[in-house]
């Protein structure tokens, strides 16, 4: 019989709404050990609350979080403005609550600190969204990165680009603004993405450059007038990783300038001995290298490409030969949380845990000194 976890969620938008369905879909897995119950909502507009009456666990609609807080629920997730995580999330954690945080986990290292040191205050079971890795493309990748069939790394390249600051004309707003997403911008925005992988399988980078990139100077304010922009659009690290006797260089990018992407992941990591490479931009596919015998030509090197199906970390109902999608991977990182959460994740990928988050907020500040100074950071410590 599964355990019952009441849920709360703080911020009514696009993320929350997401959670609330990907809940409704809870049936879908197989034998969880977690049962799910939505039953508290909070969001500053009332209007963003209308969606979830129509879920009928929901017991409480608020549009102040510490009423959410003082109710039953035993996890909160929050989606809400970077500035605004530190004070929330301290706050859950001080009433007692479990929490699936957003990232970056804090607008800045010293945010993320202060929340770490108060969930280890409440002894509280705390992760942090990273819903991409969970593709089941991608865990394909991971599998096989960890398998060591590569054999020596040649390099690992890793990235989230999408292209909605591409239009100079689409109006301001908080992501765009250091005040509210972070003085490292796309870093905040996206950076526990493309870094939650590397960072699992042990790449940390020893040293670092980064390539910041500032393409749009204002945008429309609410009035029309141009506002300035002063967060990065689009970053890229060069690093390097692995031991010092067996390094290689990690490529890790984040763009909200990708022309043409939609919310694109990837992941690559190529060896002497093989490779594999997985994107969301195909999604059901995963390429595979190899060296082959192929009658007429003898041995050559190929890339194959193999369609992965449906599975993921944890085993669904739903056929081995249909694809996946965004949804599905919300749904596989929600049951990694809540299985992390019973004890009963086993061997398999996990969430983002708060040290990881801290990292990334690390490694921003890292390329924010190497644009700044023109320089190769040193991160060994």
């Amino acid at each position: 019989m599964s355990d019952v976890v009441k849920i709360g969620i703080v911020g009514g938008g696009l993320m929350g709404r997401e959670i609330a369905a990907a809940i409704r879909r809870w049936p879908a897995l197989i034998d969880h050990p977690s049962r799910p119950v939505l039953t508290a909502v909070c969001d500053i507009n009332p209007d963003a609350l209308e969606w979830f009456r129509q879920i009928e666990t929901v017991q409480t609609l608020t549009t102040d979080a510490d009423e959410l807080f003082a109710s039953d629920i035993d996890v909160v997730y929050i989606a809400v403005r970077h500035d605004l995580h530190e004070g929330l999330y301290t706050r859950a954690l001080h009433a007692g609550k479990d929490l699936l945080a957003e990232k970056p986990f804090g607008i800045d290292q010293g945010a993320a600190e202060r929340v770490i040191a108060e969930a280890d205050r409440a002894g509280a079971f705390v992760r942090v969204s990273s819903e991409m890795p969970f593709f089941p493309g991608a865990q394909a990748v991971i599998d096989y990165a960890r398998s060591g069939a590569a054999g020596r790394l040649i390099s690992v390249r890793s990235g989230f680009l999408h292209s909605s600051d591409l239009d100079a004309a689409k109006p301001i707003n908080w992501k765009r603004q250091a005040q509210y997403c972070g003085e490292v911008g796309v870093m905040n925005d996206l950076g526990m993405h493309a870094w939650h992988v590397p960072l699992r399988l042990g790449w940390t980078p020893r040293r670092l450059t980064a390539q910041l990139s500032d393409l749009v100077a204002t945008r429309p304010g609410p009035g029309g007038e141009p506002v300035r922009v002063d967060t990065w659009e689009n970053a890229a690290f060069h690093a390097d990783a692995g031991p010092a006797e067996a390094g290689f260089p990690l490529d890790v990018r984040v763009e909200r300038v990708a022309p043409g992407e939609k919310n694109t992941w990837y992941l690559d990591v190529v060896g002497m001995s093989g490779g594999a490479r997985f994107s969301t931009a195909l999604p059901k596919t995963v390429d595979y290298f190899a060296i082959a015998d192929v009658p007429g030509l003898g041995r050559e090197q190929t890339w194959q490409r193999v369609q992965v199906g449906s599975q993921s970390v944890w085993p669904t109902v739903t056929g081995g030969i249909f694809e996946s999608g965004f949804s599905d991977a919300i749904l596989q990182m929600w049951a990694a949380f809540l299985a992390e959460r019973a004890g009963q994740l086993g061997d398999r990928f996990g969430c983002a845990t708060p040290e990881e988050a801290l990292t990334v907020h690390r490694l921003a500040a890292a390329a924010a000194q190497s644009e700044r100074e023109g320089i190769r950071v040193d991160f060994s410590s």
